[in-house]
Parts: structure tokens; C-alpha cells; sequence
């Protein structure tokens, strides 16, 4: 027996899904991906406007980045270190 792939969705409703995603041309479906990136970026960026609420936005650029690019590396080219600066 098929199980949907969330337990809050109905099958029909995920047949239905994925269906539309079958229909997708490859370049729909990576601006479908991109848009989630996006979107993922301006959630963690929201938490980190809530975490530091004093911060430039620069800052909170900075430690979003920190979050994908190594200590060495951030604080070589941009003078950052997210040890002493937080993430």
C-alpha cells in the first residue's frame, strides 16, 4: 500500500503533486528550487534579525554566510570570524 511521503497530505492531493511536477519543463523545476533556496535564506535570515535585532544587515549577511563557508575562509577575505562574531 502506497503511504504518502507527509503524513499531514492526502495521496490524491500528492498524486496530484507530483503529476505537476512530471509536467515541469527542466528549467520550471530549478526555479522551483530556486525560489525554496530563497526562501530558506530569508527564514534564516529572519531568525538571525531576531537573534542579533541590534545587527546591521550586513552583519547577518555575514553570519548567514559563515554558515556555508569555513572559519579560515571568512575570515581571510572578509575580516569576519564567526567564532568571536556568532552564526
Amino acid at each position: 500500500m502506497y503511504r504518502t511521503q507527509s503524513n499531514d497530505t492526502e495521496p490524491a492531493i500528492e498524486a496530484k503533486l507530483f503529476e505537476r511536477y512530471r509536467e515541469m519543463s527542466a528549467v520550471e523545476k530549478l526555479a522551483h528550487v530556486g525560489g525554496l533556496g530563497r526562501m530558506a535564506e530569508q527564514l534564516a535570515l529572519g531568525g538571525l534579525r531576531a537573534r542579533y535585532p541590534h545587527a546591521t544587515e550586513e552583519e547577518n549577511r555575514l553570519r548567514l554566510l559563515s554558515r556555508r563557508v569555513d572559519r579560515a575562509t571568512m575570515i581571510r577575505l572578509y575580516g569576519w570570524d564567526p567564532d568571536v562574531e556568532g552564526r
